[in-house]
């Protein structure tokens, strides 16, 4: 099953007077071309904030996040409204699904969602995904639609993630300020310097820049899937890239695909805690492929329980890892730097040798 999925912002959904229904008409139409090729297409959207500010009658970005819940409940049905009248036009069934983070987090949410997410794939139905804002809390955030969408990429296995954006792509300067900025076609990793470049040349709407959408092709690549951002105003040049022909930039997906379980570590848990290592656990992880033993551990921070996330840490406190404890911070703290022997001794039972084992822990790049 060959899957896109196609991310839009609200920057490309709405004008000041709300809901743009001529858009999100045209982009029901090219990527109704695109179910019609043979590709099983997943919509991420935003707009629904904005589409709820409008109903109220309020003016500029909402910042009390009451009143940002309530604009979205009230924009959430106006959107998938008009997702459904314009789809429909083309033939297409649509249906909506509001995600928070915890969705991602725990691993039985993550394979139902993901289990539902297919099913409706496999009944050619178009999913119209959107964050829960009406529900949803800092902690069970995403932060924006960009993480969403790449998270999404990663829980459908799909082959593409577009980036619909207000520019063309990712370029070397802030093309507005710049007029010699050029467009950067072809990304192979995404380095430090390209994230750097990004958060010069970003869009200057909705909640997520350019440089956001760089953090999310970040995310995606990992797990095998190749991403696009390209212009989302331009009609038809959704199928046009599909087709072959080149716009806006393409970023490799990385030569070595994080397998389905670790990639969830990586990037589907939120990180509770981080554990310090020396270097001799370091190098044993990262080059030996070896598990995390309480002697490479010189120090944690954090209060975390037995079975989450938290991060391995270099001595210069760069992340190298993240994985599943077997022992929770209070545990822990009384076994670091011990020998595999002395675990009983110190605590009086013992889950396992290894504090992170190996199958559990996915290294950062």
């Amino acid at each position: 099953m060959d899957i896109v999925v196609v991310k839009i912002g609200s920057s490309i959904l709405t004008t000041e007077d709300g809901l743009d229904e001529n858009r999100i008409g045209q982009l029901a139409g090219d990527i109704s071309a695109l179910q019609d090729a043979g590709y099983k297409t997943v919509v991420v959207s935003s707009g629904a904030v904005a589409a709820g500010r409008n109903k109220l009658g309020i003016q500029g970005r909402i910042l009390d996040i009451n009143l940002k819940q309530a604009a979205a409940a009230i924009g959430q049905s106006a959107l998938v409204w008009a997702y459904e009248r314009s789809f429909g036009k083309f033939g297409k069934k649509v249906a909506q699904v509001l995600l928070t983070r915890d969705a991602f987090s725990d691993r039985r949410r993550y394979l139902n969602a993901r289990n539902t997410l297919m099913t409706l794939l496999n009944f050619n139905v178009i999913p119209i995904i959107n964050e829960n804002d009406t529900v949803s809390i800092d902690e069970l955030k995403f932060g924006d639609n960009d993480h969403l969408a790449a998270l999404v990429a990663s829980l459908v296995n799909a082959g593409t993630l577009v980036i619909l954006s207000d520019v063309d792509g990712l370029y070397s300067d802030n093309p507005r300020k710049n007029n010699k900025a050029r467009i950067i076609p072809f990304v192979g990793e995404i380095t430090p310097e390209i994230e750097q470049m990004a958060k010069g040349a970003g869009s200057i709407s909705g909640t997520g820049g350019m440089y956001s959408k760089i953090v999310a092709a970040k995310i995606a690549v990992r797990h095998g899937v190749t991403v696009r951002i390209i212009n989302g105003r331009e009609t038809g040049l959704l199928g046009s890239v599909f087709n072959g022909n080149p716009a806006g930039t393409t970023f490799g997906p990385a030569p070595e695909k994080l397998a389905a379980r670790k990639g969830w570590i990586a990037t589907g848990i939120h990180s509770k805690g981080s554990l310090h290592l020396d270097d001799g656990a370091v190098n044993a992880i990262t080059t030996g492929g070896k598990s995390l033993l309480p002697s490479g551990v010189k120090s944690i921070s954090g209060e975390f329980d037995r079975g989450d996330a938290v991060y391995c840490l270099s001595p210069k406190g760069r992340k190298i890892a993240k994985g599943l404890v077997n022992y929770g911070s209070r545990e822990l703290a009384k076994i670091i730097g011990l020998k595999t022997s002395h675990i009983q001794k110190a605590l009086g039972f013992k889950y396992s040798d290894e504090v992170i084992h190996r199958d559990n822990m996915a290294i950062v790049p």
